[in-house]
């Protein structure tokens, strides 16, 4: 009798084997491969990534800020007309932040905090948020141009403008793309101003200039303690370009700006003392904390990112409270 072969043997235990379990593929709502997905989930994840594309946390700041340049004219206010003004502010705000993921997808991709962005991750096409953020610009500028006042229309051009076709790619060449930035940042303050009276007064422009000393030290900060991403994407920020060192020495100058301009409505008569009260006690509490880590009391902080962090939070407050006692001293 012939002896089995290898190759018999094998076979053999092949056929005896139990049938191995089938490979279970397992796929995310949010996940880029959505071709087994139904129409109606497609939809959804495309109409979730679309709003995501629109930055809704920075938008309602945005909407905020507005809201407190046409509080603050000296005019009785139309309130469907400042409606429509708010609107379409948001839109155009929406439209730069689209525009602007749009030309930086790649950038995004090489950042953990931005990785999962709608065309990062692959849930939207470029082509959709290119033509999403063409559209809310194309309903956003003729709202407030034709339906609000020219004025309004304008400076948000001019915003639009500046901040998708100067800053974002000026973001890869230098760091004084942070101060390119921070002007169309300040400027929906003033077409909540020019919205209500159709032009622009000094009470807008001290808006618009604290907003804009603001950003400084707010946006530094982050370049701080997110400043292995930056680099690692490309993008020459305060933190990259000029060290952690040079960062809080950007830092404490720019909060010294701001304490002093915070004071100029008062100063020029536009704004009562309660405010400077206010704008002086706060700022001063505010530099003190740039100051600190700085290392400017004698002491070296433990971890800058951690402090860098503790600015930036502490940051939003302070500008609410210097925006809410302002308005309210000017309408007093």
């Amino acid at each position: 009798m012939r002896a089995p072969t290898t190759a018999t043997l094998n076979q053999l235990r092949e056929a005896s084997a139990p049938p191995a379990a089938a490979a279970v593929e397992i796929r995310f709502p949010g996940d880029s491969s959505l071709g087994d997905a139904s129409g109606a989930e497609r939809l959804g994840v495309q109409l979730k990534a679309l709003v995501e594309l629109t930055k809704p946390g920075v938008t309602r700041l945005v909407m905020v800020t507005a809201l407190c340049g046409a509080l603050a004219a000296p005019a009785v206010i139309d309130w469907f007309k400042l409606v429509l003004a708010l609107i379409g502010t948001v839109l155009v705000v929406a439209s730069a932040n689209a525009l602007n993921m749009f030309l930086e997808a790649d950038v995004d991709a090489k950042m953990t905090r931005t990785a999962t962005r709608p065309l990062p991750s692959g849930r939207i096409s470029s082509e959709l948020a290119f033509r999403f953020g063409l559209g809310l610009a194309a309903v956003g500028l003729p709202l407030l141009t034709f339906a609000v006042n020219p004025a309004s229309g304008l400076l948000a051009s001019l915003a639009l403008v500046s901040y998708v076709a100067i800053y974002t790619p000026l973001k890869r060449a230098s760091d004084f793309a942070l101060h390119v930035g921070a002007v169309p940042g300040a400027i929906p303050p003033v077409i909540g101003y020019a919205a209500v009276t159709g032009s622009v007064g000094k009470e807008a422009l001290l808006l618009f200039a604290i907003l804009f000393v603001w950003q400084l030290p707010h946006f530094a900060a982050i370049t701080i303690f997110r400043r292995a991403e930056y680099a690692r994407a490309g993008l020459k920020v305060i933190a990259v370009q000029r060290g952690v060192g040079g960062a809080k020495r950007f830092i404490v100058f720019h909060s010294l700006v701001l304490l002093a301009v915070s004071l100029l409505p008062t100063v020029l008569g536009v704004a009562g003392w309660v405010y400077f009260g206010i704008a002086a006690a706060a700022g001063l509490a505010f530099l003190s904390l740039g100051l600190y880590g700085a290392g400017c009391f004698g002491r070296r902080v433990a971890d800058d990112d951690r402090w860098a962090k503790v600015l930036f939070f502490s940051s939003m407050p302070y500008l609410v409270l210097l925006y809410a006692a302002l308005v309210i001293s000017i309408g007093g």
